[in-house]
Order: structure tokens, then sequence, then C-alpha cells
């Protein structure tokens, strides 16, 4: 599905974007009562997006400021004081069109927080009188204003260059928290007690998967087994891997290779409200590039990320207490995510040769522990 749909848009959207671009007219932007900003994919990029979200709230403190996203990435944005409302689609062309059609041009301005999507800068046209996007690409030829994608920055910097656009000056030292509901608190405060994990405990989230997109992010499985054995046994924390009910397996597979047999697997078992609620109880998070590290940065868990095919330079874990590891350096292909370019590949060498995922195997467990 999601090959599809990033075919569909790449190819049909690019041609949509050539032709509404003769249409669109350069606009002073004027008075600024309704703001909407569009943010359709990754949880982990989502995350990203908070503090540039607080800076347009700080410079508009008056004005409704809606947030478009999906059911895959809405979580990200309950209770958040800076958002009046958040509003979910899907990604496909009944659900836009219905969106576009309910809302033409009833935003005075829309912030376009997608690095390479079609469909939101196609979204932005239509239902905002301005609109502020990154400047590459043929999606750009929507905008009013158009941004540079520093890819040479951390992601924060990069979206909260979409607000410095409108003059606004904020630095973003910090993620905001994550929100979730006392029901959220209570399933999991009842799952921990039934694993007999205490507040006293080190409990160490482990989350050993990665998004569809780019299952390569992933370090190799008994290189986890060992390290969860490793902090268990001669550390004395406990462990509890989380995940996808798709990524149960993987961490059934790292179970079996531990010595310690008393890790606890909450793969699948609870929303994403509720991971972050229980991310939020612990003292250590340890995963890969994905959007459960940047979920534990945001809640000020002390987060080691394991990089390889991306740079933490641009998508570490943010904060002054966290990692991001990366010895990518041994790979020729090294970055070969580039998100801005619609480049999310698998490994690039084949899948049955040794260098297969070369750049994550050079991660030792040593360095982990170091």
């Amino acid at each position: 599905m999601v090959i599809l749909i990033k075919f569909i848009d790449r190819h049909l959207g690019n041609l949509l974007c050539s032709f509404l671009g003769v249409f669109n007219r350069q606009k002073e932007i004027g008075n600024v009562n309704k703001i909407l900003a569009v943010q359709l994919w990754g949880i982990g990029e989502t995350v990203l997006t908070l503090p540039a979200i607080a800076a347009i709230r700080k410079r508009f403190p008056e004005a409704e400021i809606d947030v478009l996203s999906t059911k895959r990435n809405n979580g990200v944005y309950l209770g958040n004081k800076d958002i009046s409302r958040v509003t979910a689609i899907s990604l496909n062309p009944f659900s836009v069109i219905g969106f576009i059609i309910k809302n033409m041009k009833k935003y005075d301005l829309v912030i376009d927080m997608e690095e390479y999507l079609n469909v939101s800068a196609i979204i932005s046209f239509f239902v905002g009188k301005n609109a502020v996007g990154y400047s590459h690409n043929s999606r750009a030829k929507l905008y009013s204003s158009k941004v540079k994608y520093n890819d040479k920055q951390h992601a924060v910097q990069t979206f909260l260059d979409l607000a410095r656009a409108l003059g606004i000056a904020y630095d973003g030292g910090i993620l905001p928290k994550l929100n979730f509901s006392r029901n959220d608190k209570n399933f999991v405060d009842k799952l921990l007690k039934g694993n007999k994990i205490k507040k006293s405990d080190f409990l160490v989230c482990v989350a050993p998967g990665a998004a569809e997109s780019a299952k390569a992010r992933m370090w190799p499985y008994e290189r986890y087994a060992e390290l969860c054995d490793e902090i268990t046994i001669k550390h004395k924390a406990k462990i509890i891997f989380t995940g996808s009910q798709d990524e149960s397996g993987l961490i059934e597979d790292i179970q079996k290779k531990m010595e310690n047999k008393e890790a606890i697997s909450a793969a699948g078992k609870m929303t994403l409200n509720q991971l972050f609620c229980l991310i939020g109880k612990c003292s250590l998070f340890i995963g890969n590039d994905a959007g459960p590290m940047h979920i534990a940065a945001a809640q000020g868990i002390r987060t080691i990320g394991l990089f390889g095919p991306n740079l933490p330079v641009r998508f570490g874990p943010y904060g002054k207490s966290n990692i991001g590891l990366y010895k990518g350096y041994n790979c020729e292909f090294s970055p070969c995510i580039n998100v801005h370019k619609g480049q999310v590949p698998d490994c690039l060498y084949p899948r049955n040769s040794n260098d297969y995922q070369k750049c994550m195997k050079n991660i030792s467990v040593d360095d982990v522990l170091k």
C-alpha cells in the first residue's frame, strides 16, 4: 500500500502540480486568522514538527491553528495546547478531494510540513489563500513562499525554517512532551504491574523494528538479544520491547535468542498514545532510526538511536541527553535515505550478499554498551 501511494503521488502528483502551478500567483501574506499545518506521514517526523507549531502559535497567538494529518500520526497532536483542531484524512482520492471541497480557500495560511509528497502541496493550493513549503520539485510551484530544505541540520530546525520564513525567531531547543489520557495511563500501569515492574526498577525500552518503508534501518536481531542480556544480567535492568503487531515475531526471535527469559513484549498490545505513556515511564530507550526513538526523546527519556541508512545530524534523537550512534562510513551508499528527495530504499546491496545492511552491521554491541 505504501509503495502504491508513493507511486501515484510521484507520477500523477507531479503532473497535477505542474498544471496547477500555471494558475498560481505570488501574493502578499495579509491578515492571518486561520492557519493549517499539514503533516501526513511518519510518526517520527510528526513529533519533530511540534517546535515549529509552537513557534507559529507564538507568532499568531489569537489565530485558529488546525492540523491536517492521517490516522497513522494524529495521536502525536492529541491535547497539544498550540493546536485548535486536528483533522485526519486517508491518503486516497476520495478523502483528499472531500477535504478540499469542504475547506476550499478556508485558510489564510497553510504551512506544508511534508518534505516530498505532492498531495500535501495540492491540498495547500486549494484550501489556502497563501501557502509556505519547501522549494524543491514541482510541488514548489504551488506555494506563495518557498524555503530551501537544509539537509545538513536537524529536521527540527528544517521544520522551523518554515516558521522563520514568516519572520518568526524561535530556537526549538526541546521537543514538547506527548500527551495521553487517564485511561491510557491506567492501561500502562496495569500492564507494568501485571509484569511485576516497580517504579524503582531501571526499565529499558527496546524498539528493534522500523516502519515498512525502510526495514534496512533495523540493527540485526541477534545483536539486540546479546545487548539485552548484557544490560539485564550484568546491570540488573529490566527490558520491555515495543513494536507493532507485525513486529511481534521479530521480538519473539530476539527473546528466544536471549539467555534471560524475563524480558516483556508489549508489541501490538497498545495504542500510539499508550506507547507515549509507557516510554515516559522508562529510564532508557534503545532503538533504530524510527518513530519510537523520537517519542522517547520527546518524553525526556535518555535515548540511544542506531543509524546507518540515514544520518543522526538530520534525524537523531533530539536533545542534549541523547545519542545518535552512526558508523555508516564503511558504506559507499550511506546515507541512502534522503526523505526530502523521496529516496527511502531498501539496502542498495543485494539481499543475499554479505554487504546487505553493511552500515547497520558495523555497529557492535560494545559500541552501544559504551
